[in-house]
């Protein structure tokens, strides 16, 4: 099954922020509400005032960082959710650059794949009941969980393949899923499990006048453009970015079509080229209009591309 779904493009200040693409969700034009990690207003704490105040929606975290909670934590605050929303989560979780685990810890981890692999293993195990060091989670009935890492490269696709249900990508052209992500979360699950679903988040903004492409794209993309692990990912992908060089990289973004623009109808094709390339769950982020025109011009654009994909869907 295909599935299109959105995400609020910032870090919020207030839950109220959210709630209009919380309210995409509630009615049926997106499949899921995603929020990334917030260091303003806690995500799961935002999801789970909106839960409280009628937006009861399926949820993702995409993604929360690991250095910044403890996987037993982590598991308590993924099935929490989904007893408050009434819904399945996917429980988004990601190693983080090395800069920031270096802020946070003193050094950077000294095998990022080794590690994410054992805390998702741990999530996983405490989830389904199982015990991690002789400790398990109080009984508690709750809508299913997923495990979801936050994949770029080969060596976490395999990971994610061995204990992950979803894999979540960012700024990944759909070729490059394709032929080189999708194989190694094969490699990764063996012959004893399913591979994980694939849920991309896709940058995306309706061409109009006044709102340069590569403007948007620069401001929706500049932190990723200037880490060496996304620019490693792009350059693997065949792409001329260098993270000394965000300006030029947004350009070269908005000509490979890993930002979306065009016309809302245009932007659809776009985005089912991600679901003929094996992604299950295709995430609309229209961050760049969000950081240039505001959150009511970036919801507006969200919708009208969902809702252009819903007319060529029924027309197909």
């Amino acid at each position: 099954m295909s599935r299109v779904s959105v995400i609020f493009p910032s870090q919020p200040g207030d839950a109220s922020e959210v709630q209009p693409y919380a309210e995409l969700v509630k009615r049926g034009a997106a499949s899921r509400l995603w929020m990334g990690q917030s260091l303003r207003a806690e995500t799961h704490h935002v999801l789970a005032y909106l839960a409280g105040n009628g937006y009861r929606v399926p949820a993702g975290t995409s993604v929360a960082l690991m250095p910044l909670r403890h996987p037993f934590e982590a598991a308590v605050q993924a099935r929490s959710l989904a007893l408050l929303t009434g819904h399945p989560v996917v429980a988004g979780l990601g190693a983080s650059a090395p800069e920031f685990v270096t802020q946070l810890n003193g050094v950077p981890y000294s095998r990022p794949a080794t590690m994410a692999g054992e805390y998702l293993s741990t999530v996983r195990t405490l989830l389904s009941g199982g015990s991690v060091r002789g400790f398990v989670l109080p009984p508690l009935r709750h809508p299913r969980v997923e495990v979801g890492a936050g994949v770029l490269r080969p060596g976490m696709a395999r990971v994610a393949g061995a204990h992950a249900d979803v894999a979540i990508t960012w700024m990944t052209p759909p070729e490059y899923i394709e032929d080189v992500l999708a194989p190694a979360l094969h490699e990764g699950a063996g012959e004893h499990r399913d591979p994980p679903r694939i849920a991309t988040v896709v940058h995306a903004a309706v061409d109009r006048p006044g709102r340069p492409s590569v403007r948007l794209a620069y401001l929706a993309a500049q932190a990723h453009l200037r880490s060496a692990h996304y620019t490693d990912m792009l350059r693997r992908a065949g792409l001329d970015v260098d993270p000394d060089d965000p300006g030029t990289g947004a350009r070269t973004l908005v000509e490979s079509g890993i930002f979306a623009t065009g016309t809302a109808e245009q932007i659809a094709g776009r985005l089912r080229d991600y679901h003929r390339a094996g992604v299950d769950e295709v995430i609309v982020n229209t961050a760049g209009v969000f950081f240039a025109r505001g959150s009511r011009a970036a919801l507006a654009d969200a919708e009208e591309i969902l809702s252009a994909l819903e007319v060529g869907d029924a027309r197909d």
